[in-house]
Formats: C-alpha cells, structure tokens, sequence
C-alpha cells in the first residue's frame, strides 16, 4: 500500500507561519530545517514528523501545532528530508519508504534539542502522520530516556516493523473512521506496541482528516494525550 500524500490545501484556519523561528539542525553529512515555537513557560515539546508530500508548512501541521502552543506546548516542525530528497521523491518515492533514515534525522533533531538551553530541560514527544509516524515510533525506541510520548495522526505505525515491540513511551493511534485500510494497519500495530497504548478512531473522518470539525477532534486528543504524559 502507498501511503497517501499529506496535502498542503485544506479549508482550514490559516496563520502566516513562514515568520516562525527557523532552526538549522544538522544530521550526518546533511541538514534539516525546523520551525520552533517556544511559549512562555513551556515544560514540554512536540516534534512532528509529516508524511510524503507535505511540509512543515502544510496548514494542517501548523493549525495542530497552534492548538498546542496555545496549551502551552512547545513545538518543532521538521522538514526530514532535504530540499533535493523531496524534489526526487516526488517523482521516485524513493525515500518516503526509508523510515529508519527519517527516524535517525528524528533522533539527531531530539538530540539537538538537549543543547539548547531553551529546550534541554523539556520533555519530548513525538508527532507523527503518515510514514512520519513509523519515523516517530523508530525514533521513540532508540531513545527511551528521551521520549515521553507518542501520538500517530492517520498514520502508518505498521511501517516501524520490529520496533513496535520495543517502544517504551505510551502511544496513542488516532485514525479516521472512514480511513479504512489505514484502520486495520493500525489495529495490527496497536498488538505490537508493548507499552501503554490507545487506538482512537475519529468518526466520519478520511485520511488526511478534511472533514469539518474531524482535525480539530484529532489534536484535541493528541494534546489530551500529551499534557497527561508529558
């Protein structure tokens, strides 16, 4: 199954986020860009991890990460692939599919994060929507200590294979109703997670969550899940 594009359009509440702070990290022999968004008196921070074919631009990454800032929660947005990786994957796929690449790019991100004086002493949580989320749950593995919580927004956490089985942080899974092959892949990975776990399925919603009022549900329960384990 190929994972659905993560669409940039979208009737969804727009703010202008291209002023947000940018951050340059770097993983291996390349660099990744991030917005990070501090509020005043933050104890923790969410790094979202999008799927192929969207950015951490997309509206419907900033309209979750608004809804968490306003809670006051901190948040990173990254863009895991390079300009030139997302450039050749859109015509090849070619890596969309490497999630372990994406969960390393992840993990560096996390370990940029604890040289910070900003952001080294807040907890972390993973974000994670489509093959992000495989990324998201890789990532949480590698770095028990570090990671709090995990939350997959119509994602595919069956890509993260033997993994799951080793992902401490309790995680969430939250489908759309009408996301139907992407349900049951979620299912199959909720009986490999071994850690607190909770499959939430949103009523009426499709894969990328465009029905009205479906996006906002998600986030809410996201943030709920969030604020307790975090």
């Amino acid at each position: 199954m190929q994972a659905a594009s993560e669409e940039q359009g979208g009737d969804l509440v727009k703010a202008a986020h291209q002023g947000r702070n940018e951050v340059t990290i770097s993983s291996g022999v390349v660099e990744v860009k991030g917005n990070l968004e501090i509020p005043a008196d933050a104890g923790a921070i969410v790094l979202f991890a999008h799927g192929s074919g969207s950015s951490r631009f997309s509206p419907r990454n900033t309209y979750v990460a608004d809804l968490m800032n306003n809670r006051g929660i901190a948040t990173l947005l990254i863009d895991l692939l390079t300009g030139e990786e997302e450039a050749v994957d859109e015509y090849t796929g070619q890596y969309r599919f490497d999630v372990n690449m994406l969960a390393l790019r992840l993990a560096d991100s996390t370990k940029w994060l604890k040289t910070r004086p900003d952001t080294k002493s807040l907890s972390v949580g993973y974000f994670g929507a489509s093959t992000g989320a495989a990324a998201a749950l890789i990532g949480a593995a590698q770095l028990p200590s570090e990671v709090k919580a995990v939350v997959s927004r119509g994602g595919r956490p069956d890509l993260a294979g033997k993994s799951l089985a080793m992902v401490k942080a309790p995680t969430l899974l939250i489908v759309g109703g009408d996301d139907i092959e992407v349900l049951e892949l979620n299912r199959q990975a909720l009986k490999a997670l071994r850690a607190e776990k909770r499959l939430e399925v949103v009523p009426g919603a499709t894969h990328l969550f465009e029905e009205p009022g479906t996006l906002q549900q998600a986030a809410e329960l996201a943030i709920d899940w969030f604020q307790k384990h975090l």
